[in-house]
């Protein structure tokens, strides 16, 4: 099996990658602003919002004979109210993280289903869920992952793929530990367990989804009861 990562140089793509490889499994990853650190092999550097390049970068790890594991942890933020929002920059979180992410997918579907096994996870966010101001573009990236996801499951079902998405709250990982100390305070107020999670919650899921078969189409809330 092959698993293979967008933005995998820091936060939840770095911790998955750095896990996979302590379980032997062989593990390829994108890397973008961020170099990864030294030994970081198996990494490549890619615009995951440029076609060409991910669709070279997933032809040159995947044949249609292997099993592959995609996971779509690339993204971007950006925060601004609506009303007064820079419309390039607006429109960039949705190039990353949507179009991007359905690039990655686009581009290993085929092998994919010549092989007659596939597992697509894509990181979805709280954030989504909750209505937080000044995060229109993140938020329409995210929830629209939902419905994309739905209708590619139903697409690929029969061909041995699944496709899911993670819904995270606040874990101890990622750009949430560069927020200021009094609105990770405020953030942990909100948090029944008072307390960010420990990304090896989200370990744990991503294996159980490529180990089912079963779970197809959905979205999994991982978030300690934040809603």
């Amino acid at each position: 099996m092959k698993i293979i990562i967008t933005g995998a140089s820091r936060g939840i793509g770095k911790y998955l990658m750095e896990m996979f490889k302590k379980e032997g499994e062989e593990v390829y990853g994108t890397y973008l602003n961020t170099p990864p650190d030294e030994g970081g092999e198996n990494m490549s550097k890619v615009n995951i919002g440029d076609y060409n390049e991910v669709k070279t970068w997933v032809d040159s790890i995947v044949k249609n004979d292997y099993k592959v594991v995609l996971l779509n942890c690339a993204g971007t933020n950006y925060n601004g109210f609506a009303h007064k929002a820079d419309l390039a920059k607006w429109k960039s979180v949705i190039d990353i993280n949507l179009t991007g992410t359905f690039y990655a997918i686009h581009a290993v579907l085929p092998l994919m289903r010549e092989s007659g096994f596939g597992r697509i996870i894509n990181f979805a966010s709280i954030v989504a869920q909750k209505g937080i101001p000044g995060t229109s573009a993140y938020a329409a990236s995210k929830s629209a992952l939902w419905g994309m996801s739905k209708s590619i499951a139903i697409e690929n079902a029969k061909k041995g793929i699944t496709i899911n998405s993670l819904n995270l709250g606040y874990f101890d990982i990622g750009m949430i530990t560069e927020v200021p100390e009094e609105f990770l305070a405020l953030i942990k107020k909100e948090i029944p367990t008072g307390q960010l999670g420990n990304p090896e919650n989200i370990f744990k899921i991503v294996k159980f989804l490529i180990e089912s078969d079963y779970t197809n189409g959905t979205t999994i809330d991982i978030n300690a009861g934040l809603f």
